[in-house]
């Protein structure tokens, strides 16, 4: 009887452990995501935290571990980004406006040729948005960048151009949060 129960007890030990490489703010980033036919893995995660308030997780996810922000930013290649609420202040306005804050900063307030990308991309934090909402913002050269809301495709929008200053919003020179930067790059 013993012996069953230790081996149970492995079973559902090494079950619920499998898939997730690091816990962030009490949230469980998956150690891979599917990018088209690509298995990425997580390069680096953290907490998203403006004036004090943490909003929410973001991971980082590659097709191999890189610490270079501008290689990543300019590589046409599968990558995703995962963005996990934590926050119950995080309202659809207040996404919306930190979203554009950061394409002002990541194209160095010259948003103008993306301004129609952008807005399609914005428009996934239309509906009302709660905690444990999971976005995940995958990129493919084939396809471009695809976002999903709780695994259901919202919009994609095709070019490396819009991945670039997309990515950029946690990865340019002006990130959204300099720490959170560092994290996602394995820092």
């Amino acid at each position: 009887m013993f012996k069953k129960l230790l081996l149970l007890c492995s079973v559902v030990l090494i079950l619920t452990s499998v898939g997730y490489a690091k816990e962030v703010g009490g949230i469980n980033m998956p150690d891979t995501l599917a990018a088209g036919t690509d298995t990425l893995i997580l390069n680096g995660a953290g907490i998203r935290t403006k004036f004090f308030i943490k909003a929410y997780v973001t991971g980082l996810y590659l097709k191999k571990k890189n610490s270079d922000a501008n290689a990543i930013l300019n590589a046409d290649e599968p990558m995703a980004v995962r963005i996990h609420i934590i926050s119950k202040l995080i309202t659809s306005d207040k996404m919306k406006d930190a979203t554009m804050e950061g394409f002002q900063n990541s194209t160095n307030g010259n948003i103008a040729p993306y301004k129609d990308k952008i807005d399609t991309f914005i428009s996934v934090f239309a509906d009302n948005i709660k905690i444990n909402d999971v976005y995940d913002l995958v990129y493919t050269p084939a396809e471009g960048t695809q976002v999903y809301k709780n695994k259901q495709l919202k919009t994609t929008t095709k070019g490396l151009d819009f991945k670039k200053v997309l990515f950029g919003i946690w990865l340019c020179n002006k990130p959204a949060d300099k720490a959170l930067k560092s994290q996602m790059l394995g820092k």
